[in-house]
């Protein structure tokens, strides 16, 4: 019931402060020697009815007494009391006073008593607010600082001296930038000074609040201030009071860092760029350094299996570090025993909360083991790359000296980062897989280097379509001809992938087979749409048939030109394709007024053949329309960057080729789709080394062709072929005597080989057959097999003309 008090507090809060509380003295034998005029207000008693008379007595009821006399006990023994007790006022009725007494010594061994007291009502609600004072210093969990009018600080609780690490005393007297970093104790101090002046509170303000003598602790809390004011509205300070949220701030952190992750890791399909992307995010809001090791297959496009004790390579390092010991695209090597081997082996991250960094598991110089300790590395996160079942590789994160060390839910979010960033990563591969092979099919499909042709020098550019699109489906191809003339093709199949190289595949291959026919460029184009049309009906037929690839068969487009150098005659046709250009020797350029045609695989409209003679030296420049759609899709602006480049005709080919890349497609961007160019410049064959004559239709033909031939070949400088050809010219000259009707052509035409053709009027095609050996003719065309490389018949509306071709003897 009592508890001892030693003093009486000045405070005007305090119910027995001096002037506010009744008082009361009294002598050794509990007599009242003394009375206040605040005593005779709250009790009724005059001083003159009091004093001189036993306290008990006037004072307490008689129910009252026990309770009375253990009082008196209780201060005697400790020289002071302090409670309530109920006291009898002058009109009878009970009232509860609380007391606080004290033992006085006078005058040698005099003792007398000093009596303080108050409605208890009042001194319950002082109880309470002195509780409350004192837990909030002592016991509250919420940080308490308060700051004198100077912003220097008063006292602060201990919760904020458990929380800084530092003894409650050690701020006093001091303002925060003296025991704060200085980045966090400037907006601190402005913080105080702001409530200070304006007297406007601050509610659950978020800051940084980190030690001096513990600056790589991360340590934010939560802050609300209001300005100290006594009765009259003088400013005493500033409280705050601190709650510590760090644990709340970094699980809101690493949320966002997911969130971003989603939005930052995998915004393409390259293996590297993910990669680095990985790192980025790391560093930004998780680690101090991250490196992405890739096991070696995957960084090349090849396929990975399930070994995962393969090389790792150095995909991505961030931020960049000269004094990291491997770094971008250099080998690390995977010891055992180290945490990414067991993170590797075991497929789960592994924490290094306090990490020495052991130089054995480095393969390094001792050079580079001095460079990387002086990082200050001292905590670790290894964490497996794993996706679809398969390793990929390992992420590692570091914190240095001036960083805590990684806990248990930062493993957990890399983990986390690291799963979302091995699925990009996977994509990327699986991307680079289908685009290498798509690449290495088309690659396989297009023709090497074009070799030097008499008709015509050709330079050529492919440019794949990069990033996510894929490879598309443009193609071009150079076809020589019989008399030395020449085929240019060029195509394209809408769409990309593997389908689109597919498709592109078999329309190169149908357009070579058609070609082989010597069909006029409007029939090639014709029967190439019957095929694609064909091929349409049977991938819609299919029941596996892929949608896209029926698109992009029926969307491809070409056109098709045949160049004779001996005529100087050109022919061209085309499938919605882009039209040619043609640049003269002066260096006028022309769009050739070519009909468009439909797309292939339409049916039922007409293609169209298209005539002109070029001049020597001119260039025949067809295109895809990747080309002219890659600089921001002006065509107009494309067409003139076009043909500024094709007007210097002289210029060496590859020079023109170049130019023509360089300006219509931009630095800055990687082409959307394909692009395929071909430029041909004509040749013509010199005069001298065609020879043709007309021969008559009647028997003494073969024997005229044989003079004409032999004749002609001396001149030339070629006897050692004159019998071989004579023989194959007679042959074809009687052939044509006994089956066609009109004039008979007999063309020679020397180039890198030698050229013997007859032409007639009849359509007949000759072919092939075993003579029996009881047949008086039929060997004369298996005669001409043997003598001769290569031979065959091309048509014309006039007739056909049978050809074959000799290697020449210095060839």
């Amino acid at each position: 019931m009592g508890t001892p008090s030693m003093h009486f507090s000045e405070s005007p809060e305090d119910p027995f402060a001096i002037g506010r509380g009744a008082s009361a003295a009294l002598d050794g034998q509990g007599t009242v020697v003394g009375w206040s005029a605040r005593a005779q207000e709250l009790l009724g008693y005059p001083a003159k009815e009091v004093i001189g008379r036993a306290w008990q007595d006037l004072l307490v009821d008689a129910r009252d007494l026990p309770v009375a006399r253990s009082v008196v006990v209780d201060a005697m023994r400790t020289g002071g009391w302090f409670g309530v007790l109920p006291i009898r006022h002058r009109d009878g009725r009970r009232v509860e006073m609380g007391f606080r007494a004290r033992a006085i010594t006078r005058d040698g061994d005099r003792q007398e008593w000093v009596l303080v007291g108050a409605p208890a009502a009042e001194v319950s609600a002082w109880q309470r607010d002195r509780a409350l004072l004192d837990g909030l210093y002592r016991r509250s969990p919420i940080g308490l600082v308060t700051y004198g009018p100077d912003r220097k600080v008063i006292r602060v609780n201990r919760a904020v001296a458990k929380a800084s690490g530092v003894p409650a005393e050690a701020p006093v007297g001091r303002r925060p930038r003296e025991f704060m970093v200085d980045e966090d104790a400037g907006p601190a101090e402005e913080r105080v000074r702001h409530v200070l002046e304006t007297g406007e509170p601050l509610i659950f303000t978020e800051q940084s609040a980190r030690a001096r003598h513990d600056p790589g602790r991360e340590r934010i809390v939560s802050v609300s201030a209001f300005r100290m004011e006594d009765s009259s509205g003088r400013v005493l300070g500033v409280a705050e009071t601190i709650e510590d949220v760090t644990a709340r701030h970094r699980g809101r952190r690493r949320l966002a860092l997911l969130n971003e992750a989603s939005a930052r890791i995998g915004t393409s399909l390259d293996v590297t760029q993910t990669a680095r992307e990985l790192a980025e995010v790391a560093v930004d809001g998780l680690a101090d350094y991250c490196s992405v090791d890739l096991l070696k297959p995957l960084t090349q496009g090849d396929e990975l299996g399930w070994d995962t004790s393969g090389q790792l390579l150095r995909a991505a390092l961030s931020p960049p570090e000269h004094r990291v010991p491997f770094q971008e695209g250099e080998v690390v090597p995977l010891l055992p025993g180290s945490p990414q081997a067991r993170c590797l082996s075991e497929r789960r991250p592994v924490l290094e909360g306090l990490l020495p960094l052991r130089p054995e598991w480095y393969a390094m110089d001792r050079r580079r083991i001095e460079i990387a300790l002086g990082l200050g590395v001292h905590s670790l996160i290894a964490v497996p790359l794993v996706a679809r079942g398969l390793v990929l590789g390992v992420v590692s994160l570091w914190r240095s000296r001036h960083s805590e060390p990684f806990e248990d839910d930062d493993a957990a979010v890399a983990q986390e980062l690291s799963s979302r960033a091995a699925v990009c990563i996977d994509n990327a591969r699986r991307f680079t897989e289908q685009q290498n092979a798509a690449l290495t099919l088309q690659r396989s499909l297009l023709p090497s280097a074009a070799s030097d042709l008499p008709a015509v020098e050709v330079a050529c550019r492919y440019l794949p379509a990069s990033g996510e699109p894929g490879i598309g489906g443009d193609w071009f191809d150079v076809i020589p001809l019989s008399g030395n003339r020449v085929a240019l093709v060029v195509g394209d199949v809408v769409g990309h992938g593997i389908h689109a190289a597919a498709s592109m595949g078999r329309l190169r291959a149908a357009v070579r087979t058609l070609a082989s026919l010597d069909l006029e460029p409007d029939e090639v184009v014709a029967r190439l749409d019957d095929l694609v049309s064909l091929l349409a009906g049977e991938l819609e037929a299919n029941t596996d048939g892929n949608g896209s690839a029926i698109e992009q068969m029926i969307g491809a487009t070409c056109v098709y030109a045949v160049y004779d150098p001996v005529s100087r005659h050109c022919s061209l046709a085309r499938a919605g394709h882009p039209a040619p250009v043609v640049t003269t020797p002066d260096g006028q350029v022309t769009v050739l007024d070519l009909p468009a045609g439909p797309p292939l695989g339409l049916g039922g409209l007409p293609f169209e053949t298209y005539d002109l003679d070029l001049p020597e030296g001119s260039l025949l420049t067809l295109y895809t329309n990747g080309l002219l759609e890659a600089r921001n899709g002006d065509i107009d602006a494309a067409l003139d960057h076009l043909h500024e480049c094709l007007a210097h005709s002289a210029d060496p080919l590859d020079s023109t080729c170049h130019a023509v890349i360089e300006a219509l497609l931009p630095k800055e961007h990687l082409p959307t789709d394909d692009i395929a160019l071909l430029i041909a410049r004509t040749r013509v064959l010199p005069p001298e080394n065609v020879a043709s004559w007309q021969l008559p239709l009647e028997a003494t033909a073969a024997s005229r062709a044989r003079q004409l031939t032999t004749a002609k070949l001396t001149e030339w400088g070629l006897p050692e072929l004159a019998f071989t050809t004579e023989l194959v010219a007679s042959e074809l000259v009687t052939n044509a005597y006994r089956y066609a009707a009109g004039p008979v052509t007999l063309r020679l035409i020397r180039t890198h080989c030698l050229l013997c053709e007859v032409s007639d009027t009849s359509h007949t095609s000759p072919h092939l057959r075993r003579a029996l050996s009881t047949d008086e003719g039929g060997r004369g065309l298996f005669l001409v097999a043997q003598l001769t490389e290569r031979w065959g018949t091309r048509y014309t509306h006039d007739g056909k003309t049978v050809w074959t071709e000799q290697h020449l003897p210095h060839a």
